[in-house]
């Protein structure tokens, strides 16, 4: 049965289940759940604990059977933990929890828990998982950069601090989410700084400025979500995180050609009589980036897809070392022309009559 990690707390306020499965790959999120739940459970006599994880093809699986099915001389109620940090037990231990779930039926005297990363469309019908769904399971997401400001002002004030109200306040919320972005856990950790800094009440921004680090990390394919937002500050600063973090040059250019060529192929889709959702489908664009395609798409010309999909080919290039006429010749400053490029035609197609020229492209 799924379960909204914001309702766990009402839901073990009614009664705790004997079996819990975790995934999601937010380390923070994950943990403040297994924090909530392990409490609950030493409340209702659950004094022992033991916890194993699965690493390699060869792990004992039987240990884990074993541990659900007895209990110690000093205990009357266990937790049972158990991670899979791949998300992947193999086919004997796809069997070893079903034989886990089968155990855990009816069994009051140990409380369940599984931990697995986050799982895509196909690891959710495996036969295994779909037996844990028969206890409780909570997909933990990650907080999106439009909720991290209203996330980090609630953060604040269960620590009995605020930011100023109106138009100021907003702006210091979008600061700190700037400077933490993509860390959920380093956000935490510097909210609590702010605790340790400064007393309960109101914060001003230089404050808070002086005091949180940016500790930002960026996602390769969350900047191809910015760049077609048309968010032009975003992708400057992510482009300068991913660079000093190190990520390739060759990575970041992948991404932003695939989204290049699947604007055309639905473009051309398009003007072969196919309706935009088949389109797209067929395309398999899915999640936030179809609704960003959506506003996109029917707005760029055929002349505008061609000359981005050419940009695209020359800083190919450029990542690899060749040199092109009137462009860059570091890969970095070809790949924030190619975004911006990209980004200023996806922001100005979102406003009627604003539409760049192709020109444009030869021009930054």
């Amino acid at each position: 049965m799924q379960l909204n990690p914001a309702q766990l707390s009402a839901h073990l306020a009614k009664g705790l289940k004997s079996l819990y499965t975790l995934h999601g790959d937010e380390p923070l999120l994950i943990q403040e759940a297994l924090d909530v739940i392990r409490a609950s459970a030493r409340a209702q006599g659950f004094t022992e604990r033991t916890s194993h994880t699965v690493s390699g093809a060869h792990f004992d699986w039987s240990e884990v059977l074993a541990a659900g099915g007895s209990l110690s001389l000093f205990a009357d109620k266990q937790i049972l933990e158990l991670r899979i940090p791949s998300g992947k037990p193999g086919k004997e231990g796809s069997a070893a929890l079903q034989h886990l779930v089968d155990q855990s039926r009816g069994n009051d005297s140990t409380l369940t828990l599984v931990i697995l990363p986050r799982l895509d469309r196909a690891t959710k019908a495996t036969a295994w998982f779909l037996a844990l769904e028969t206890g409780m399971t909570l997909e933990v997401t990650p907080v999106e950069r439009a909720a991290l400001p209203q996330w980090i002002a609630q953060r604040l004030s269960v620590q009995g601090q605020r930011v100023v109200a109106g138009v100021e306040g907003q702006r210091t919320l979008q600061f700190f989410a700037d400077r933490v972005e993509g860390n959920l856990l380093a956000s935490h950790q510097e909210i609590q700084k702010l605790a340790l800094l400064h007393p309960a009440g109101e914060l001003s921004f230089e404050q808070i400025e002086s005091a949180v680090l940016n500790v930002a990390r960026y996602d390769v394919f969350k900047l191809s979500e910015s760049v077609l937002a048309g968010q032009h500050e975003r992708v400057q600063r992510m482009l300068d995180g991913l660079q000093a973090e190190g990520e390739a040059a060759v990575l970041v250019h992948y991404t932003l050609a695939e989204d290049i060529r699947a604007l055309k192929r639905v473009k051309d889709a398009i003007n072969r009589g196919s309706p935009l959702p088949m389109a797209l489908r067929e395309q398999r664009v899915w999640g936030n980036k179809e609704r960003l395609f959506e506003r996109v798409v029917p707005r760029l010309s055929d002349a505008a897809l061609a000359q981005l999909l050419q940009s695209a080919h020359l800083v190919d290039g450029i990542v690899k070392g060749l040199k092109q006429p009137d462009w860059p010749t570091e890969p970095w400053q070809a790949l924030a022309r190619l975004a911006m490029t990209l980004c200023g035609l996806c922001a100005a197609n979102s406003k009627a009559g604003s539409s760049p020229s192709v020109s444009s492209l030869r021009a930054r």
